[in-house]
């Protein structure tokens, strides 16, 4: 089977660009299972109930996020109304929603998603490589394809999740720098991991907000609104092919379009 992730969806123009793009790669790909990260679609910083269920509606299956899942209030009910709206499992206990999926693909395979933050230069939250350990032992052994978005900060802490996970998930799959990294492949275990995904959204930018803001802020120290930016959209995230009987993978391979 085939599966779709796509990196941090960001603002407008993320949403645009997917809307355009998402079921032309997703057939193109025979993809059975399309995940993506929209933790910044809602102007950069968030996301809401109405563009969670536009998202789904272009036939997105679920939704990952991280450190700016909650920005928006309005989506807290949300979460424990929508199962397929995923936020980081190691947050504290007792926040709205949770960091795993397991459902069934149109196909019959059953499948998990599973969301980790890091803590390196991030949010003093649980550790995820302990949360990890958990998810995957109260997994039911009958689900074998087994997709992490490691939402992180640091290179070393992504590769370091990807040898934990190696022959215990089908694929590990960074996001939240933004951009993406050429070092997909597939671990001697069978997981497919690439350290970021990259952002889907403007690149005429600095990591999505406009460029201007973001120079004057390291010329001058002071700070400035953060806006995103609307210019070079493109689309960024990976295909991973895998055997839905034993949720080894077997390729991965780096997407990429622009208008």
């Amino acid at each position: 089977m085939n599966i779709l992730f796509i990196g941090d969806i960001f603002a407008a123009t993320g949403r645009n660009i997917v809307s355009e793009y998402v079921g032309r790669i997703a057939a193109e790909h025979q993809a059975e299972l399309v995940i993506a990260n929209g933790e910044n679609s809602a102007g950069g910083f968030g996301i809401t109930p109405l563009i969670a269920e536009d998202m789904f509606s272009l036939g997105i299956h679920v939704l990952t996020g991280g450190n700016h899942s909650f920005d928006k209030k309005e989506i807290y009910d949300y979460h424990d109304r929508q199962p397929r709206l995923l936020r980081p499992h190691n947050y504290p206990g007792g926040l709205p929603g949770k960091g795993v999926f397991t459902g069934t693909t149109k196909m019959g395979t059953p499948f998990a998603v599973i969301n980790l933050q890091g803590r390196a230069h991030m949010s003093n939250i649980d550790c995820p490589f302990q949360a990890a350990d958990r998810i995957l032992a109260e997994l039911d052994p009958v689900i074998k394809i087994r997709f992490v978005d490691f939402h992180a900060e640091l290179t070393s802490e992504k590769v370091a999740m990807g040898w934990h996970l190696d022959g215990r998930a089908t694929a590990m799959i960074g996001t939240h720098t933004h951009i993406p990294t050429a070092d997909s492949r597939v671990l001697p275990g069978g997981l497919a991991y690439q350290t970021d995904a990259g952002m889907t959204g403007p690149y005429d930018s600095v990591i999505g907000v406009e460029k201007e803001t973001i120079v004057r802020r390291f010329l001058t120290g002071l700070p400035g609104r953060m806006e995103a930016a609307r210019g070079g959209a493109e689309f960024h995230g990976v295909v991973v092919t895998a055997d839905p009987q034993t949720g080894k993978a077997s390729a991965i391979q780096r997407i990429r379009a622009a208008r």
